[in-house]
């Protein structure tokens, strides 16, 4: 274990440590307020007695604005840098909360507020280079797993917000929000400095250069299944969970909370498998366990017991899965990681936009949330399909038997 230990320590003195805790942060609060409406969807469906599909399209606009945000946030950190680009997307979050708490008063300010609280989804890339930027490439996966599991602040989200809504309204946790938001802002200033890895500027058709290969866009539809089945599930459940067992608005997000935490934790796992029994395997039995756990869930949901213990099942494999399939980003585009990673992450995050639709559309028109499910689990087992096809070439090319580096 000492071993270990004095592994992780090397590890840390290898970069800057302190860049690294205040990016984690950074990408933890934003995680955390980018799926706020999600948390307090109860509430909110109530507030304006919203039908299935409104549910749905509510809470998939946050995912949505995210995502198309994360490419001009990256673009931005080009010119004024990675610390920077935080800092005033930290500042413009602050602004779109205090939006929130002065003046979402019917339901399309309530979409505005979706929009603006997918500027907080945008972090994701600028995060992962700002915390892995200064570390060698030996530990550039390591580091970007750590910052990566800044995802548990979804976790965070559906545990803290609901109590809070429930004691001082809803719109009351945007105020509380803008002002929390200071905290990594502070954070960052302070201990975070440029990373020194950014000499040559990626161009414009550099950073959508792998949209124009296949690999690109199999690396992107399988994330939009491990990604976006992660935030719009998470962003989903508590809807879920209070509609179907009519659990309390607060025992919904604490139920939520589990699945997020897992799959936000077991997304360094994942990487750390992948580093040894190789990306491609890893993927193979996530996107199975992902699709049987699914469709288990659309048939069990008179069972709490058993649809909490299938769900966080899921999320452990979806986390797994987006730790895997960063495995083999820096394997196929080692000159061009982060350009790569920000493109698969914006259309990765688009595919969550998906899932609170398709849940909402199904309980409108069938009476059910079944075949929402049921739909993803389709989705899972054709990228399934796909991988296997692709590896075929991707293992003569790039990468060793089942996705581990060449060595």
């Amino acid at each position: 274990m000492s071993g270990n230990t004095s592994g992780f320590g090397s590890f840390l003195k290898s970069g800057h440590s302190p860049t690294l805790f205040a990016a984690f942060f950074y990408f933890a609060f934003s995680c955390c307020i980018w799926v706020l409406n999600g948390a307090m969807a109860p509430f909110i469906s109530e507030a304006f007695q919203l039908s299935p599909a409104q549910k749905g399209l509510m809470l998939s606009v946050p995912i949505i604005a995210g995502a198309l945000m994360r490419f001009p946030l990256g673009i931005l950190s080009q010119y004024i840098g990675r610390k920077n680009a935080t800092l005033v997307e930290m500042a413009l979050i602050c602004v779109a909360m205090l939006f929130g708490f002065f003046f979402v008063k019917s339901f399309n300010d309530l979409l505005a507020m979706g929009v603006l609280l997918g500027i907080a989804g945008a972090s994701f890339g600028v995060a992962l280079s700002l915390g892995s930027g200064s570390f060698p490439p030996k530990h550039k996966g390591l580091a970007m797993g750590l910052v990566g599991a800044g995802n548990v602040g979804t976790a965070v989200s559906v545990l803290i917000a609901p109590p809070l809504a429930q004691a001082f309204g809803w719109t009351t946790v945007y105020g509380i929000a803008a002002a929390g938001i200071l905290i990594p802002m502070i954070v960052m200033i302070v201990f975070a400095q440029e990373p020194p890895d950014l000499d040559k500027h990626a161009s414009f058709k550099d950073h959508i250069a792998c949209l124009f290969e296949k690999d690109g866009w199999a690396f992107s539809l399988i994330y939009a299944v491990t990604f976006g089945g992660f935030i719009g599930l998470a962003t989903f459940l508590p809807t879920y969970y209070y509609d179907q067992f009519a659990v309390s608005k607060v025992q919904a997000g604490q139920l939520t909370m589990l699945a997020a935490f897992m799959g936000a934790a077991l997304r360094v796992v994942g990487g750390w498998i992948s580093d040894r029994v190789g990306g491609v395997n890893t993927l193979t039995i996530v996107l199975i366990t992902i699709a049987v756990t699914l469709v288990l869930t659309g048939m069990s949901g008179t069972s709490l017991a058993l649809t909490t213990l299938l769900i966080i099942l899921c999320f452990a494999a979806l986390g797994a899965g987006n730790g895997a399939l960063f495995q083999l980003v820096p394997l196929r585009w080692p000159l061009s990681t982060a350009v790569a990673g920000s493109m698969i992450g914006e259309i990765g995050a688009l595919g969550g936009g998906l899932v609170p639709n398709a849940m909402g559309l199904s309980k409108q028109y069938t009476g059910t949330y079944m075949w929402g499910f049921i739909l993803f689990a389709g989705l899972s087992i054709a990228m399934l399909g796909m991988l296997r096809v692709m590896q075929l070439r991707w293992t003569r090319t790039w990468a060793e038997k089942g996705g581990r580096a060449r060595t």
